[in-house]
């Protein structure tokens, strides 16, 4: 079993407020972020909008190992910590909503909302799932097109909404085939019913009228084991944002407004493994009764922080960024003549100013591209290219960086920087 590496996409507020909260949106299996494109307008007014894919869906990469839905539910977890960390709003369909149940029993600190939509602490049977494994590695995604289409959709929403029923097919032909079975694979092992006294975080249950891979009474069941809210949206099948847009932003908005407004904490958390900065979730009159979220930590700059304390923090942040396997080959390559700059850089670049809390790892990963491209430091921007995705920045965002460098820095050296652009994404 590993962690799995998830790419993701993120929306800023309409607003442009320096202080909204996060939603994380999650797709069913067999789908990517474009399933939550119909309603992401109305949910991004009030919200900073982060949607992600699943293993070898969409943008993420492919899994050649298996995983569990607590492993996704870190991954999901580690992107949230490399686009700013905190607390954050959770909305997942089908497949995402097990992630999200997971997230609430083992992180419920993490989670200011939690919204099911047609999903259930059990999923199918073992045997079912197995099958569906098999299938997708023997015959490829493109073998389950036809009954997606009858589980995922209500009738006449094919002849209804051919633009949006045919991309979903579309893609799901896209899908890396053993990363699928990997998938059916955790959904297979999901099983939490024994374990739903534990949840404590506001929960709204979400089903589908003609549902029928996660029918409406399981789903209504659900919400009663656990004193959630229920919600049926009529006309709908397995896949409500798209079919019912509308319906379904209302439904998550009015859980996620619903909780009280978060007050940020001008206390700043300790260094690798002691948190990050902290945020609470009561009322502004009682900001003094702050919390600290609890799960995986972001390292925060100190000003009263040991050397150690530093160097262990820089080599965390770097590791989150650049990845174990970069930073491991870096390490592996240290020499006696080399090993002070390895320490230094470490030290000062990301244990000094990474970490610090005047911006988060999207805005410094806008800012290194720019100096990179304008120094013609190619080697370090590739590198930096690859951390920018990870950081949470599109390639469409990339883009715009490196044409707004053009401007400032000059043509010759952005058009280098935009072609090893164009390498990277290509990997």
């Amino acid at each position: 079993m590993t962690v799995p590496v998830l790419r993701c996409t993120v929306h800023p507020v309409a607003s442009g407020a320096p202080d909204a909260e996060l939603l994380v949106l999650g797709p069913s299996l067999g789908t990517t972020t474009s399933l939550w494109l119909p309603p992401l307008a109305e949910l991004s007014q009030r919200y900073r909008v982060m949607r992600f894919d699943l293993p070898g869906h969409g943008d993420s990469p492919r899994a050649t190992e298996s995983f569990t839905a607590a492993e996704l539910a870190e991954a999901v977890l580690a992107l949230v910590d490399a686009v700013g960390g905190g607390a954050f709003h959770y909305a997942g369909v089908s497949m995402a909503g097990i992630i999200g149940l997971q997230l609430a029993l083992d992180h419920p600190d993490r989670l200011r909302s939690l919204s099911v939509i047609c999903s259930g602490a059990k999923i199918g049977t073992t045997e079912g799932w197995d099958a569906r494994a098999t299938q997708a590695r023997q015959s490829g995604t493109a073998s389950l097109v036809a009954t997606s289409a009858e589980r995922w959709f209500a009738p006449g929403f094919l002849q209804r909404d051919p633009a949006h029923s045919a991309r979903a097919l579309n893609e799901l032909l896209d899908i890396d085939d053993e990363s699928y079975a990997l998938c059916c694979g955790a959904l297979a092992a999901f099983d939490v019913r024994d374990r739903l006294g534990e949840l404590s975080v506001p929960t709204l249950c979400v089903a589908g009228e003609f549902d029928v891979a996660t029918p409406p009474e399981g789903v209504h069941d659900l919400a009663e084991s656990i004193d959630a809210t229920f919600t049926l949206i009529a006309g709908v099948g397995h896949l409500p944002p798209l079919e019912a847009p509308a319906a379904v932003a209302a439904a998550v908005l009015g859980r996620a407004d619903s909780i009280g407004p978060w007050v940020a904490s001008a206390r700043l958390a300790g260094a690798a493994g002691d948190g990050a900065a902290t945020e609470t979730n009561a009322p502004d009159d009682e900001a003094t009764a702050a919390r600290e979220p609890t799960g995986p930590s972001i390292p925060t700059w100190r000003p009263e922080a040991t050397s150690q304390e530093i160097y262990d923090a820089g080599m965390a942040v770097r590791r989150q960024v650049l990845g174990d396997t970069h930073v491991d080959s870096a390490n592996a390559r240290i020499t006696p003549e080399t090993e002070d700059f390895q320490n230094l850089i470490t030290r000062y670049a990301w244990g000094s100013v990474w970490t610090r809390p005047g911006l988060d790892r999207r805005t410094r990963s806008f800012l290194t591209l720019a100096c990179l491209t304008t120094g013609g430091h190619e080697a370090e921007l590739r590198m930096h290219v690859r951390a920018a995705l990870t950081n949470g920045l599109t390639p469409a965002e990339i883009g715009e960086a490196l044409l707004h460098t053009a401007i400032y820095a000059g043509v010759p050296a952005a058009n280098s920087a935009m072609g090893i652009a164009r390498e990277v994404f290509a990997e």
